[in-house]
């Protein structure tokens, strides 16, 4: 990915990373517009709150998503939880890698950890839902602070 720099949060012993030029929801997930498709995984935040993450389970491509339906779903040592589209789209493909290694989305989230790949369909529309990496970061200071007491406590 083209690092464009980003902003980052450092609360205890986690440092949250959110990268500029892709666009994020509030469920924590994000999509890198690339043309006509959309590369979608979740947050740095969402991944260090679920911690290690040991499944992944995916929707099959081909399959017509709205923004904000469920894309794929991971389960780690604490939890189930969806990866909920930030756009709306027809699946193109899925990362295979994550398969065998759920890990990577742990590692590199906005990276080799990304989920699935979805041909737009209505972009402009769900633009107007979606958030800029500034506004995001807004959002998760608000999660963090939140979150803080929770997170002082797994230390």
């Amino acid at each position: 990915m083209k690092n464009e720099g980003s902003y980052q949060l450092k609360v205890l012993k986690w440092t949250f990373r959110v990268p500029k030029g892709l666009l994020y929801n509030e469920n924590d997930c994000w999509a890198k517009i690339e043309g006509p498709r959309a590369r979608v995984g979740i947050t740095d935040f969402l991944q260090s709150m679920a911690t290690d993450i040991i499944f992944v389970e995916f929707k099959d491509v081909g399959t017509e998503i709205e923004q904000l339906d469920e894309v794929a779903s991971f389960e780690s040592a604490k939890t189930i939880l969806d990866l909920i589209s930030p756009v709306s789209g027809v699946i193109v493909e899925v990362n295979e890698k994550l398969s065998e290694r759920p890990e990577l989305v742990n590692q590199d989230p906005y990276g080799e950890g990304w989920f699935a790949v979805l041909k737009l369909k209505d972009f402009e529309s769900d633009r107007e839902n979606l958030l800029d990496a500034q506004k995001y970061f807004e959002v998760l200071k608000r999660k963090v602070e939140s979150e803080k007491e929770k997170l002082g406590k797994q230390r």
